[in-house]
C-alpha cells in the first residue's frame, strides 16, 4: 500500500540529486572562472565546499557522479591554468613552467579518489577498476597543463597513481570485509537451523520411542488376554490403534523436514515437555527475575505431541530472549487453542533485541524454523507501543478438531 507514496518520493529525491550534481558542474566553473587570482591557499575553499552539492549524487548514482566530477575536475584545472597564464602575460610577466593550477587539480584529484574509493566498497571489481583506469587517465591527462617538462609531469602522475591506488584498495577492503561479514551471518544462521533441526529431531526419537514402547506393551496385553477377556483386547488395540495415528501424524509432518543427527553427540535422555510443564517454566523464570503472565483462552485440550513441544520451546525461546535482551520486569504468554490451530503470543515492554548478531538472533531462527517444519507461521518484532512481541500459529491436524 505505500508503493504509490514511495516512487514520487523516490522520483524527486532523483532528480533532486542530480538537480545538486549538475548545480556542483555549473558552480564550480563560475568559481574558478570569476575568482580573478590563482585558487590558492583559502581561495580553494569555495570550490572544495562545493563537494558538499555532489554528496548525494554520489551516494545514488556514483558513476554519474564521477563522470561529472571529472568533467568538472579537467575543465576546472585547464581553465585555471589558462585563466592564470593569461593574467601573467597582461601583466608583462612571462608564464612559468609549472603553474599554481596544480592546486585545484589536487583537489580535484582527492573527491575524484574518495568517489573511486566509495565505487569499490559498493560495486563490483570489475566496475570499481575501469572507474579508477579511467578517473586516472583523466587526471593525468590534466596533469599535461600544469605540469610541462618529463620529470615533475612523471612525477605528478606517479603521485596521482599512487592516490588512486590508496583509495580503491580501502574502498574495496571495506566491500570485502562487509562481504565476508554478511557470509558469516549466513552461515551462522544456516548453522542455527541445522541445530534446532537436530534437536527437533532428537525431540521427536523421544516421542516415537515413547509411543512403540506403549504399542509394544499394548500388544503384549491383546495377545495374552485375547482368548480370555476379549473386551480387555479390544481396549488394547484401541489404544495401540490411537497411539499408531497420532504418532503417524507427527511423523509425517516433520520427519521430512529434518536432517540425520550426528551421532554420538549425547541426545537427551529426558521425556519431550509440553504446554502442561509451563508452570516450571515460569518458576525458572521468576528466579531469574521476570514475571511471566499466562493467559489460557478458550479451553484447554490434549493436542499432538509435536504441537506440544513445539509451542513449548517457542514460549521457552521467547522467555529466554525477554530475560537475556529486553530488559523488562515481565512479559505476557498468550495461548489460544483454537479448532485449528494454535496460537502463542509473547509480549513485553522491554528494548527487544539490540539487532546484533548473536543469541537473540538465532533464538528467532530457531523459533521460525519449528513453526515452518509444521506448516505454520511465525512472526516477531517490535510493537507500535512499545516494547517486543512475539507470535506463533501452528495449525493442528484434523483428527484433533
Amino acid at each position: 500500500m505505500k508503493a504509490p507514496q514511495d516512487t514520487p518520493r523516490s522520483l524527486l529525491v532523483e532528480n533532486l540529486a542530480w538537480c545538486s550534481g549538475i548545480a556542483y558542474v555549473v558552480l564550480l566553473y563560475v568559481v574558478v572562472l570569476n575568482t580573478g587570482r590563482e585558487l590558492t591557499g583559502t581561495r580553494l575553499l569555495p570550490a572544495a565546499l562545493l563537494a558538499v552539492l555532489l554528496l548525494p549524487l554520489v551516494l545514488r548514482r556514483p558513476l554519474p557522479a564521477l563522470a561529472l566530477l571529472l568533467t568538472a575536475s579537467f575543465a576546472a584545472t585547464v581553465r585555471a591554468d589558462s585563466a592564470m597564464a593569461a593574467g601573467q602575460r597582461v601583466m608583462g610577466i612571462v608564464p612559468p613552467a609549472q603553474t599554481q593550477a596544480w592546486q585545484i587539480a589536487f583537489l580535484q584529484a582527492v573527491l575524484t579518489d574518495l568517489t573511486v574509493g566509495w565505487i569499490a566498497a559498493t560495486r563490483s571489481r570489475r566496475i570499481a577498476v575501469a572507474a579508477a583506469l579511467v578517473a586516472l587517465g583523466v587526471q593525468i591527462g590534466g596533469a599535461g597543463y600544469y605540469r610541462e617538462g618529463s620529470s615533475p609531469f612523471l612525477a605528478a602522475s606517479v603521485f596521482l597513481a599512487l592516490m588512486m591506488v590508496t583509495a580503491w584498495t580501502v574502498g574495496y577492503s571495506v566491500r570485502e570485509r562487509r562481504q565476508h561479514t554478511v557470509d558469516l551471518r549466513a552461515r551462522a544462521a544456516e548453522r542455527a537451523v541445522v541445530a534446532e533441526r537436530l534437536r527437533i529431531a532428537r525431540e521427536l526419537h523421544d516421542m516415537v520411542a515413547h509411543s512403540i514402547g506403549v504399542i509394544a506393551i499394548q500388544a503384549g496385553v491383546g495377545r495374552r488376554v485375547i482368548d480370555t477377556q476379549p473386551s480387555e483386547a479390544r481396549n488394547a488395540l484401541a489404544a495401540i490403534e490411537d497411539t499408531s495415528r497420532d504418532t503417524l501424524a507427527g511423523l509425517r509432518r516433520m520427519l521430512g523436514a529434518l536432517r540425520q543427527a550426528v551421532p554420538g553427540d549425547g541426545a537427551p535422555l529426558s521425556p519431550a515437555p509440553g504446554l502442561a510443564d509451563l508452570d516450571g517454566l515460569v518458576a525458572r523464570a521468576q528466579d531469574a527475575g521476570l514475571r511471566v503472565d499466562i493467559e489460557w483462552r478458550r479451553e484447554r485440550r490434549p493436542l499432538p505431541a509435536e504441537i506440544e513441544l513445539s509451542g513449548y520451546r517457542i514460549i521457552q525461546e521467547a522467555i529466554t530472549n525477554v530475560v537475556r535482551h529486553s530488559g523488562a520486569p515481565a512479559c505476557r504468554v498468550t495461548i489460544d487453542c483454537g479448532e485449528d490451530d494454535l496460537f502463542i503470543e509473547i509480549t513485553d515492554k522491554g528494548r527487544g533485541p539490540s539487532g546484533l548478531p548473536g543469541a537473540a538472533g538465532y533464538g528467532l531462527t530457531g523459533m521460525r524454523e519449528r513453526a515452518a517444519l509444521l506448516h505454520g507461521e511465525f512472526t516477531a518484532g517490535p510493537r507500535p507501543e512499545g516494547g517486543f512481541r512475539v507470535a506463533a500459529r501452528l495449525p493442528l491436524p484434523v483428527a484433533v478438531t
